[in-house]
């Protein structure tokens, strides 16, 4: 009961690690963005917006490790790109870099899952840790499997909008498009998961008889 309560209480707290940089990157853009168009004066909102995402993405990090205890690998993968190409953005003036950063994280981590179920290594056993409890070997190769397959999906989606969208409304897809998308595909699991032995609660315990 102990594990499972900590696990409720942290839920939000990974949520707000994992979107809320992106959250502060929107509110920012949106409270610089100009009224009338202007080239300057949008540069200067997207400027701003990823220097504060930039911001928002480190101390995510340090949250994690704060309040967590860990950093996960795809945080501190994530984090970097996110400080990286926020650093190219901001030098060269151009917004096509923190725009590419997604797909770049996509097919990184579509395909090494792939290439993991490919060699029989469930690698996003490591990633998830004992997020699972009770979960098969041949479960986790399927689950790496699925998500390999949509991370490789959303890495088109994300290059798709990218190309068609303005800067603000690829900006909004990134939380009604994407993040929707993650979520249902996410529950969309839960049944291949139980059929393979996840466990969704802890097991009564049995009561002692007497001999």
């Amino acid at each position: 009961m102990t594990g499972a309560k900590k696990k409720q209480g942290t839920g939000w707290l990974n949520v707000a690690v994992d979107y809320g940089p992106l959250l502060v990157f929107l509110g920012t853009y949106r409270w610089f963005s100009p009224e009338e168009s202007s080239a300057a004066g949008e540069l200067f909102a997207i400027v701003r917006g990823t220097a504060a995402f930039m911001m928002a993405a480190v101390i995510a990090l340090a949250v994690s490790k704060w309040r967590l205890g860990k950093v996960s690998p795809m945080l501190w993968f994530s984090t970097a790109l996110i400080v990286g190409f926020g650093t190219l953005t901001i030098f060269f003036g151009d917004p096509t870099f923190v725009q590419v950063k997604p797909t770049i994280i996509y097919v990184t981590l579509g395909v090494a899952l792939l290439i993991g179920v490919w060699r029989g290594r469930a690698l996003l056993q490591v990633l998830l840790e004992a997020a699972f409890e009770g979960l098969s070997e041949e479960g986790w190769l399927k689950l790496s499997r699925n998500w390999g397959i949509f991370f490789m999906l959303l890495a088109v989606l994300n290059e798709t909008l990218r190309v068609n969208l303005d800067f603000e409304d690829w900006l909004w897809a990134k939380i009604w498009v994407f993040l929707p998308l993650t979520f249902l595909f996410t529950f969309s699991q839960i049944p291949m998961l139980l059929r393979h032995g996840l466990k969704m609660e802890d097991e009564p315990e049995n009561p002692a008889t007497d001999g």
